[in-house]
Protein backbone atom coordinates (compact mmCIF):
# COMPACT_ATOMS: atom_id res chain seq x y z
CA UNK A 1 0.00 0.00 0.00
CA UNK A 2 1.33 3.13 -1.20
CA UNK A 3 0.63 6.43 1.29
CA UNK A 4 0.63 8.82 -1.73
CA UNK A 5 0.26 8.25 -5.63
CA UNK A 6 1.34 11.54 -7.26
CA UNK A 7 -0.64 12.50 -10.83
CA UNK A 8 1.18 14.68 -12.87
CA UNK A 9 3.32 15.38 -15.65
CA UNK A 10 6.88 13.88 -15.59
CA UNK A 11 8.12 14.07 -18.83
CA UNK A 12 8.77 10.74 -19.16
CA UNK A 13 12.76 10.03 -20.04
CA UNK A 14 12.24 13.69 -21.65
CA UNK A 15 13.86 16.40 -19.94
CA UNK A 16 11.34 19.35 -19.56
CA UNK A 17 12.02 22.85 -17.69
CA UNK A 18 8.16 24.44 -17.90
CA UNK A 19 6.63 25.22 -14.79
CA UNK A 20 4.17 22.18 -14.51
CA UNK A 21 6.78 19.55 -14.62
CA UNK A 22 9.62 21.63 -12.50
CA UNK A 23 6.53 21.88 -9.73
CA UNK A 24 5.32 18.09 -10.26
CA UNK A 25 9.08 17.07 -9.59
CA UNK A 26 9.93 19.23 -6.66
CA UNK A 27 6.57 18.06 -4.84
CA UNK A 28 7.56 14.59 -5.71
CA UNK A 29 11.46 15.22 -3.92
CA UNK A 30 9.51 16.47 -0.82
CA UNK A 31 7.06 13.83 -0.41
CA UNK A 32 9.97 11.41 -1.44
CA UNK A 33 12.26 12.84 1.63
CA UNK A 34 9.50 12.91 4.08
CA UNK A 35 8.12 9.48 3.66
CA UNK A 36 10.20 7.22 1.86
CA UNK A 37 10.87 6.76 -1.88
CA UNK A 38 9.34 3.33 -1.68
CA UNK A 39 6.00 4.97 -0.28
CA UNK A 40 5.22 7.14 -3.11
CA UNK A 41 3.86 6.17 -6.77
CA UNK A 42 4.06 8.06 -9.75
CA UNK A 43 1.46 8.78 -12.17
CA UNK A 44 2.21 9.83 -15.36
CA UNK A 45 0.38 12.31 -17.56
CA UNK A 46 3.50 12.63 -20.04
CA UNK A 47 1.97 11.37 -23.27
CA UNK A 48 -1.30 9.49 -22.03
CA UNK A 49 -3.60 10.31 -24.82
CA UNK A 50 -1.55 7.83 -26.83
CA UNK A 51 -2.47 5.04 -24.76
CA UNK A 52 -5.49 6.00 -23.05
CA UNK A 53 -6.61 2.87 -21.68
CA UNK A 54 -3.52 1.78 -20.05
CA UNK A 55 -3.27 5.39 -18.40
CA UNK A 56 -7.07 4.93 -17.36
CA UNK A 57 -5.99 1.13 -15.95
CA UNK A 58 -3.11 2.62 -14.05
CA UNK A 59 -4.96 5.03 -12.19
CA UNK A 60 -7.22 2.80 -11.16
CA UNK A 61 -4.54 0.57 -9.73
CA UNK A 62 -3.00 3.96 -7.96
CA UNK A 63 -6.20 4.58 -6.32
CA UNK A 64 -6.70 1.18 -4.96
CA UNK A 65 -3.68 1.02 -3.68
CA UNK A 66 -3.20 3.89 -1.88
CA UNK A 67 -4.37 6.04 1.01
CA UNK A 68 -3.92 9.73 -0.90
CA UNK A 69 -3.88 10.43 -4.60
CA UNK A 70 -2.49 13.85 -5.30
CA UNK A 71 -3.47 15.37 -8.55
CA UNK A 72 -1.47 18.13 -10.98
CA UNK A 73 -3.22 18.16 -14.20
CA UNK A 74 -2.09 20.90 -16.60
CA UNK A 75 -4.99 23.33 -17.88
CA UNK A 76 -5.97 20.79 -20.20
CA UNK A 77 -6.19 17.83 -18.71
CA UNK A 78 -8.51 19.12 -15.54
CA UNK A 79 -11.55 18.02 -17.80
CA UNK A 80 -10.55 14.32 -17.70
CA UNK A 81 -8.04 14.05 -14.86
CA UNK A 82 -10.24 15.56 -11.98
CA UNK A 83 -14.06 14.30 -12.74
CA UNK A 84 -11.87 10.50 -13.29
CA UNK A 85 -10.55 10.68 -9.67
CA UNK A 86 -13.61 11.98 -7.66
CA UNK A 87 -15.69 8.56 -9.28
CA UNK A 88 -12.37 6.74 -8.24
CA UNK A 89 -12.38 8.77 -4.93
CA UNK A 90 -15.90 7.02 -3.72
CA UNK A 91 -15.24 4.16 -5.35
CA UNK A 92 -11.92 3.02 -3.38
CA UNK A 93 -12.64 5.11 -0.73
CA UNK A 94 -9.44 7.65 -0.46
CA UNK A 95 -8.22 10.78 -0.48
CA UNK A 96 -7.62 13.22 -3.54
CA UNK A 97 -5.74 16.49 -3.41
CA UNK A 98 -5.51 19.22 -6.11
CA UNK A 99 -2.36 20.91 -6.53
CA UNK A 100 -3.32 23.43 -8.67
CA UNK A 101 -0.45 24.84 -10.65
CA UNK A 102 -0.65 28.98 -11.87
CA UNK A 103 -3.59 31.17 -11.20
CA UNK A 104 -6.19 29.77 -13.95
CA UNK A 105 -8.47 27.92 -12.17
CA UNK A 106 -11.20 30.52 -10.64
CA UNK A 107 -11.48 31.73 -14.04
CA UNK A 108 -12.10 28.35 -15.47
CA UNK A 109 -14.91 27.22 -13.48
CA UNK A 110 -16.34 30.63 -14.39
CA UNK A 111 -16.51 29.26 -17.95
CA UNK A 112 -16.87 25.75 -16.97
CA UNK A 113 -20.20 25.37 -14.60
CA UNK A 114 -20.34 21.52 -14.59
CA UNK A 115 -16.88 21.12 -13.74
CA UNK A 116 -17.59 22.65 -10.11
CA UNK A 117 -19.22 19.70 -9.04
CA UNK A 118 -16.25 17.57 -9.03
CA UNK A 119 -13.87 20.19 -7.36
CA UNK A 120 -16.27 20.20 -4.52
CA UNK A 121 -16.06 16.77 -3.81
CA UNK A 122 -12.30 16.86 -3.16
CA UNK A 123 -10.77 16.46 -0.13
CA UNK A 124 -9.11 19.37 -0.38
CA UNK A 125 -7.32 22.25 -3.22
CA UNK A 126 -4.27 23.92 -2.41
CA UNK A 127 -3.70 27.04 -5.03
CA UNK A 128 -1.02 29.59 -4.88
CA UNK A 129 -2.41 32.89 -3.83
CA UNK A 130 -4.70 34.28 -1.23
CA UNK A 131 -6.44 35.87 -3.98
CA UNK A 132 -7.26 32.66 -5.64
CA UNK A 133 -8.76 31.65 -2.55
CA UNK A 134 -10.80 33.96 -2.02
CA UNK A 135 -12.36 34.04 -5.53
CA UNK A 136 -13.12 30.16 -5.49
CA UNK A 137 -14.94 30.68 -2.27
CA UNK A 138 -17.10 33.81 -3.82
CA UNK A 139 -17.98 30.79 -6.14
CA UNK A 140 -18.74 28.64 -3.25
CA UNK A 141 -16.00 26.31 -3.23
CA UNK A 142 -15.17 26.12 0.25
CA UNK A 143 -12.14 23.42 0.38
CA UNK A 144 -9.80 25.38 -0.58
CA UNK A 145 -6.06 26.01 1.35
CA UNK A 146 -3.08 27.59 -0.13
CA UNK A 147 0.26 26.32 -0.98
CA UNK A 148 2.75 28.62 -2.56
CA UNK A 149 4.67 27.37 -5.07
CA UNK A 150 8.51 26.29 -4.24
CA UNK A 151 11.28 25.10 -5.58
CA UNK A 152 14.67 23.62 -3.57
CA UNK A 153 17.23 26.11 -4.60
CA UNK A 154 20.90 27.14 -3.16
CA UNK A 155 19.70 30.83 -1.97
CA UNK A 156 23.42 33.18 -2.29
CA UNK A 157 23.79 34.64 0.87
CA UNK A 158 24.49 38.65 1.48
CA UNK A 159 27.99 38.06 1.06
CA UNK A 160 27.54 36.63 -2.51
CA UNK A 161 25.30 39.65 -3.77
CA UNK A 162 28.35 41.12 -5.21
CA UNK A 163 27.44 42.61 -8.95
CA UNK A 164 29.29 44.72 -11.29
CA UNK A 165 27.04 47.22 -12.76
CA UNK A 166 28.66 48.25 -15.70
CA UNK A 167 27.12 48.93 -19.60
CA UNK A 168 26.03 47.20 -20.95
CA UNK A 169 23.80 45.91 -18.48
CA UNK A 170 22.68 42.06 -18.93
CA UNK A 171 19.09 41.52 -18.96
CA UNK A 172 17.64 38.27 -19.33
CA UNK A 173 13.56 36.68 -19.57
CA UNK A 174 13.86 32.87 -17.90
CA UNK A 175 10.69 31.29 -18.88
CA UNK A 176 8.51 29.36 -21.34
CA UNK A 177 9.19 31.22 -24.78
CA UNK A 178 5.72 32.08 -25.93
CA UNK A 179 4.37 35.10 -27.50
CA UNK A 180 1.95 35.47 -24.34
CA UNK A 181 5.21 35.60 -22.15
CA UNK A 182 6.15 38.72 -23.45
CA UNK A 183 9.19 37.68 -25.54
CA UNK A 184 8.35 40.07 -28.46
CA UNK A 185 8.13 42.86 -26.06
CA UNK A 186 10.96 42.15 -24.44
CA UNK A 187 13.01 42.15 -27.83
CA UNK A 188 11.39 45.11 -28.98
CA UNK A 189 11.97 47.34 -26.19
CA UNK A 190 15.62 46.06 -25.83
CA UNK A 191 16.33 47.07 -29.62
CA UNK A 192 14.49 50.13 -29.13
CA UNK A 193 16.31 51.36 -26.45
CA UNK A 194 19.58 50.26 -28.21
CA UNK A 195 18.85 52.34 -31.26
CA UNK A 196 17.81 55.53 -29.57
CA UNK A 197 20.96 55.58 -27.83
CA UNK A 198 23.01 54.39 -30.78
CA UNK A 199 25.36 52.14 -28.57
CA UNK A 200 24.61 49.10 -26.83
CA UNK A 201 23.42 49.84 -23.89
CA UNK A 202 21.74 46.20 -23.17
CA UNK A 203 21.79 42.87 -23.49
CA UNK A 204 19.34 40.45 -24.02
CA UNK A 205 19.55 36.58 -22.88
CA UNK A 206 16.47 34.65 -23.24
CA UNK A 207 16.11 31.37 -21.65
CA UNK A 208 13.39 28.20 -21.55
CA UNK A 209 11.81 25.65 -23.77
CA UNK A 210 10.13 27.20 -26.96
CA UNK A 211 5.81 26.76 -27.09
CA UNK A 212 5.49 24.25 -30.25
CA UNK A 213 3.38 26.04 -31.51
CA UNK A 214 5.75 29.41 -31.33
CA UNK A 215 8.32 27.50 -32.79
CA UNK A 216 8.52 28.59 -36.02
CA UNK A 217 7.78 31.96 -35.37
CA UNK A 218 10.51 32.37 -32.80
CA UNK A 219 12.96 30.71 -35.07
CA UNK A 220 12.69 33.82 -37.25
CA UNK A 221 12.89 36.00 -35.06
CA UNK A 222 16.21 34.42 -33.84
CA UNK A 223 17.48 34.43 -37.72
CA UNK A 224 17.49 38.05 -37.51
CA UNK A 225 18.28 38.95 -33.93
CA UNK A 226 21.36 41.47 -33.17
CA UNK A 227 24.35 40.85 -31.81
CA UNK A 228 23.09 41.77 -28.38
CA UNK A 229 19.95 39.71 -28.25
CA UNK A 230 20.63 35.81 -28.11
CA UNK A 231 18.58 32.29 -27.16
CA UNK A 232 20.72 30.74 -24.64
CA UNK A 233 18.07 27.17 -24.53
CA UNK A 234 17.21 25.55 -21.25
CA UNK A 235 18.49 25.54 -18.03
CA UNK A 236 18.13 22.74 -15.20
CA UNK A 237 16.49 23.93 -12.74
CA UNK A 238 19.35 23.36 -10.17
CA UNK A 239 21.07 25.75 -12.37
CA UNK A 240 18.87 28.64 -12.43
CA UNK A 241 20.74 30.94 -9.66
CA UNK A 242 23.98 30.19 -10.57
CA UNK A 243 22.87 31.61 -14.22
CA UNK A 244 20.72 33.96 -12.94
CA UNK A 245 23.25 35.83 -10.44
CA UNK A 246 25.26 36.78 -13.28
CA UNK A 247 22.67 39.25 -14.68
CA UNK A 248 21.64 42.69 -13.61
CA UNK A 249 17.83 41.77 -13.58
CA UNK A 250 15.05 39.44 -15.27
CA UNK A 251 12.56 40.52 -17.31
CA UNK A 252 8.90 38.86 -17.14
CA UNK A 253 6.41 40.74 -19.39
CA UNK A 254 4.23 38.43 -19.35
CA UNK A 255 0.54 38.36 -20.81
CA UNK A 256 -1.10 36.01 -18.91
CA UNK A 257 -3.49 37.61 -16.41
CA UNK A 258 -3.43 34.43 -14.42
CA UNK A 259 0.00 33.57 -13.47
CA UNK A 260 0.26 32.42 -10.39
CA UNK A 261 3.30 32.29 -8.14
CA UNK A 262 5.50 32.02 -11.40
CA UNK A 263 8.86 30.05 -10.78
CA UNK A 264 11.27 32.38 -12.87
CA UNK A 265 10.44 34.79 -9.96
CA UNK A 266 11.92 32.55 -7.45
CA UNK A 267 14.76 32.08 -9.56
CA UNK A 268 15.17 35.62 -9.41
CA UNK A 269 14.96 36.01 -5.54
CA UNK A 270 17.11 33.37 -4.73
CA UNK A 271 19.86 34.46 -6.95
CA UNK A 272 19.42 37.99 -5.49
CA UNK A 273 18.58 40.20 -8.96
CA UNK A 274 14.99 42.35 -8.80
CA UNK A 275 12.65 41.69 -11.59
CA UNK A 276 11.02 44.02 -14.20
CA UNK A 277 7.53 42.82 -14.63
CA UNK A 278 3.78 43.32 -16.48
CA UNK A 279 1.62 43.16 -13.54
CA UNK A 280 -1.01 39.89 -13.57
CA UNK A 281 -4.37 39.09 -10.89
CA UNK A 282 -1.60 37.67 -8.02
CA UNK A 283 0.87 40.34 -8.71
CA UNK A 284 0.75 41.77 -5.72
CA UNK A 285 1.53 38.64 -3.27
CA UNK A 286 4.69 37.91 -5.14
CA UNK A 287 6.20 41.02 -5.51
CA UNK A 288 7.11 44.34 -3.66
CA UNK A 289 6.47 47.44 -6.40
CA UNK A 290 10.02 49.66 -6.14
CA UNK A 291 11.57 46.90 -4.16
CA UNK A 292 12.11 43.59 -5.83
CA UNK A 293 11.13 44.92 -8.83
CA UNK A 294 9.24 47.38 -11.00
CA UNK A 295 5.80 46.96 -13.02
CA UNK A 296 5.88 48.20 -16.79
Amino acid sequence: MYKISICGHFGGNKKFCDGQTVKTKNLYNALKEYYGEEKIKILDTYDWKRHPFNFFLKCIKATRNSKNIILLPAHNGVNIVIPLFTILKRIFDVKVFYIVVGGWLPKLLEKKIWLKRYIKKLDKIFVETNNMKAKLEKQNISNVDILVNFKELRQLTKEELCYKITIPYKLCTFSRVIEKKGIEDAINVIKDINDNEKKIRYILDIYGPIDEIYKNRFENLVENFPEYINYKGCIAPNESVEVLRNYYCLLFPTKFKTEGIPGTIIDAYAAGIPVIASKWDNANEVICDGITRLYI
